[in-house]
């Protein structure tokens, strides 16, 4: 039984968020093999780290871009038993999954044009004025916070320490090792899972951005109403590239979670690639692109006909 995607992306999100925590000073790195000396205005740093990855959260409301879902069964399969590639379009409200081939093109022009039109709908909906777009605009609202707030509460929640720094092409990451805090109160469900999850993050230092983050679970814990429960070992791990000025965005994703389901083993080990970041904008914006592309399959289709 495979834990949802939403459960998943929510345990992620918690580890990926432990990177707001404020750095622990380093040893000397003459003193039993410590770590390297942090630069000073460090704490300056992460605020800054903290700011990107709110800003990319938001993001990713505004920007389209095409994912590819490998699925294995376990996580050393080196082929995987499914991939899924979609385009993936925010609508507003909600996020749009349009089917796309292996190539990366839609695998029939007319089934693509259906979801375009479903698309188009979507945005013309959570664009228009009404109570119900309010309602569901203040949901999407609700959930911003809620991360937000989990952001925040990972400054007392762990403890970093930087011990390298290491080139990725031509730019340096400055290498730390991220570890609960032992002082840290937990005030929710949510929170208390920071004390189960140690790893390591990978930070940018020109642009003080957020380029990698590994993490692995310690200790077994519950998810929901003590319905499912993660088993220690389970890993998560993200890479982070500079998408569009400024902005860094995920490239790559991996989980592999191993637990129970109600009474059920489930497995998840999901890759996944993102790629082809384009901003569409808010709906208003998203709405005459949409409409232009389907007006050009309309072209393409009459001049097949003729």
């Amino acid at each position: 039984m495979a834990l949802s995607r939403r459960a998943t992306q929510t345990l992620f999100l918690l580890g990926l968020l432990a990177i707001a925590a404020p750095m622990k000073p380093a040893q000397d790195p003459a003193a039993k093999g410590g770590g390297t000396s942090l630069p000073d205005g460090s704490s300056d740093v992460m605020r800054r780290v903290i700011t990107g990855v709110k800003q990319a959260e938001r993001a990713l409301y505004l920007y389209e871009r095409i994912e590819r879902v490998e699925s294995r069964k376990d996580a050393g399969d080196l082929a995987p038993a499914s991939v899924k590639i979609s385009r993936v379009v925010p609508a507003g409200t909600g996020i749009a999954k349009l089917s796309l081939g292996p190539d990366g093109k839609p695998p029939d022009s007319e089934a693509y044009r259906i979801e375009l039109n479903k698309l188009l709908n979507s945005l013309a909906w959570a664009a228009a004025a009404g109570q119900p777009q309010r309602e569901a605009y203040q949901k999407v609202q609700k959930k911003q916070k809620d991360r937000d707030d989990l952001i925040e509460a990972t400054h007392s929640a762990f403890l970093f320490t930087c011990v390298s720094r290491e080139p990725r092409g031509e730019r340096m990451l400055a290498k730390y090792r991220m570890e609960p805090n032992p002082k840290f109160k937990s005030t929710n469900r949510a929170t208390s899972i920071f004390a189960k999850v140690k790893g390591f993050v990978w930070v940018d230092e020109s642009a003080h951005e957020l380029a990698r983050v590994e993490g692995e679970v310690t200790e077994d814990f519950s998810l929901g109403i003590f319905l499912a429960k993660v088993y220690k070992g389970s890993r998560f791990m993200q890479d982070r590239y500079e998408m569009a000025p400024g902005l860094w965005l995920p490239s790559f994703t991996q989980y592999d979670f191993d637990g129970r389901k109600f009474f059920s083993a489930f497995s998840a080990h999901e890759k996944t690639f993102y790629s082809a970041y384009k901003r569409i904008g808010p709906p208003a914006e998203a709405i005459p692109h949409i409409q232009s592309e389907l007006a050009q399959l309309d072209a393409a289709k009459s001049a097949e006909n003729r």
